[in-house]
């Protein structure tokens, strides 16, 4: 019994360096998010890699792509925020659900909620973001992120 719980608590202590090194492999995901949310689109933009990067959404023209990529999103994003009336978006986000770092590129899925406004009426949306990211000289950025999530719904 004693080597089981003592094979417990070395498997654990060995796994949080593990879950400890992948934090600054999500903390771009979070600067974006959070920078989305608070209106702080230099924040946001500092998230991303250099270079092209490709945006997936589920608003039109649904996919960007190449240097301006991620300005053009938010371009599109405000536009049809304008077009369809929704205000208040935020996106809040838990825990990663899978983290791969191969090297200097990492995958990783977490899952997402956006809440807003459309015409006044408060409307829920649970989903994902899965974020391909880049090891750069300034830390981990942001080459790719696509979002999916269910249809809107009234919040229950």
């Amino acid at each position: 019994m004693k080597k089981a719980i003592f094979a417990l608590l070395a498997a654990a202590v060995c796994a949080l360096p593990a879950l400890a090194t992948t934090d600054h492999v999500i903390a771009p995901i979070r600067q974006f998010i959070d920078g989305f949310n608070s209106g702080d689109t230099k924040s946001a933009f500092a998230a991303y890699a250099s270079g092209n990067i490709t945006i997936v959404d589920e608003f039109a023209p649904h996919l960007w792509t190449g240097p301006t990529a991620a300005q053009d999103w938010a371009a599109a994003y405000d536009k049809h925020a304008k077009e369809t009336g929704v205000t208040d978006g935020k996106v809040t986000y838990g825990t990663p659900t899978r983290v791969e770092v191969e090297g200097d590129v990492a995958y990783v899925v977490m899952p997402t909620v956006y809440l807003y406004k459309e015409h006044g009426k408060p409307l829920v949306e649970e989903g994902q973001i899965t974020v391909v990211l880049h090891a750069e000289a300034g830390g981990w950025k942001m080459r790719g992120w696509t979002w999916a999530g269910v249809k809107p719904h009234a919040p229950k």
